[in-house]
């Protein structure tokens, strides 16, 4: 199984101690059904640190890209909840990126997540992706252990668009430009090693990449489809 669509939404995020009852709360019961509710969004997913130097990773998966510049998630954006404006001002040091799904090789979605931010130059950024797509990710996705591996790509213009939701958060955030997401399905340390492994710095720099280098882990909380 591959990402449900061609697009994603990509966050990465700490939370202060006294918002985190708060936020489960939040992100469960009102969050995600309504982020999955907006036409061309299919499924959610959070993760929380295994490895990480932020806590929590979100997934949301779309159709395409087009459905992230669209106006139903402009409104969405722009229209906070009472709840959206509280809890968010709980959140501290977010990355975020608005995606379109390079690749995606897999067999279904596993309950271990590696996400690895990062960028590739100018130059380099062609080839990368051809030996991302063509090569690398297909040989990572039939590894003992790994049931998907895949690239995603920030729009960057539609990532920089600084909405209503962001403002309530009180600070910008970051904005990866390339994040590889490798997914498991067995034991915890026996992924975390292949994921070091082969997610290694000098290892995507043999493939065109560029740092700084971040390569998390993460565990599987929740996952909401569109019903």
């Amino acid at each position: 199984m591959s990402l449900a669509g061609g697009g994603a939404v990509a966050i990465w995020h700490d939370i202060v101690p006294e918002g985190r009852e708060e936020f489960y709360a939040w992100h469960g019961q009102e969050h995600m059904p309504e982020r999955v509710a907006i036409p061309g969004f299919l499924r959610g997913r959070r993760y929380v640190s295994l490895a990480a130097s932020l806590e929590f990773f979100n997934l949301y998966e779309t159709e395409s890209v087009d459905v992230l510049g669209g106006s139903d998630y402009a409104d969405r954006l722009n229209h906070p909840t009472p709840w959206t404006s509280s809890t968010v001002k709980h959140f501290r040091k977010v990355a975020r990126s608005l995606c379109g799904v390079a690749a995606s090789h897999g067999r279904a979605v596993g309950g271990l997540c590696a996400t690895l931010r990062y960028d590739a130059g100018e130059s380099t950024a062609a080839v990368h992706l051809a030996a991302m797509r063509d090569d690398f990710l297909p040989k990572l996705a039939t590894l003992p252990g790994i049931c998907g591996a895949h690239l995603l790509v920030a729009d960057d213009a539609a990532s920089g668009v600084v909405n209503a939701e962001q403002r309530a958060r009180g600070e910008a955030n970051a904005i990866p430009r390339r994040v590889v997401m490798l997914e498991g399905w067995g034991d915890a340390q026996s992924f975390i090693t292949t994921a070091r492994e082969r997610l290694a710095d000098r290892a995507m720099i043999a493939l065109g990449a560029s740092g700084p280098f971040a390569l998390d882990i993460y565990r599987l909380q929740v996952a909401r489809q569109k019903s």
